[in-house]
């Protein structure tokens, strides 16, 4: 059975305005993470919270990374998508990836 995904914040809309390839790739690898298979390019990102990690597609039309958390059982929790103009990334993706997990944590807690 596929586990769905909840997109937190804006992050599916900000994925939309992805260019095509990189859209699809990013379906493609969510599509994996509903299988129960990990994406084929991807790296743990704790500093967002635990077990967090980022999906990381780098095309012709730039670098773009979806955070996700997926060790719940009930979902796959996309927590932001952006593109990226550096290698680091930065403090504000960082601050939002955190900020939803966070909410993510909550709203389990609280039975939401």
């Amino acid at each position: 059975m596929d586990k769905p995904i909840v997109w937190k914040g804006s992050s599916f809309v900000d994925l939309c305005e992805f260019p095509e390839s990189a859209r699809r790739r990013a379906g493609y690898e969510l599509r994996r993470l509903q299988l129960g298979e990990p994406p084929q390019h991807w790296r743990p990102f704790p500093q967002a919270g635990s077990g967090t990690a980022e999906i990381r597609i780098d095309c012709k039309d730039g670098w773009f990374r979806v955070m996700y958390v997926a060790k719940f059982e009930e979902a796959i929790y996309v927590l932001h998508s952006f593109s990226k103009k550096s290698r680091q990334t930065s403090k504000t993706d960082v601050v939002i990836a955190a900020s939803r997990y966070r909410s993510v944590i909550a709203e389990r807690e609280s039975g939401i």
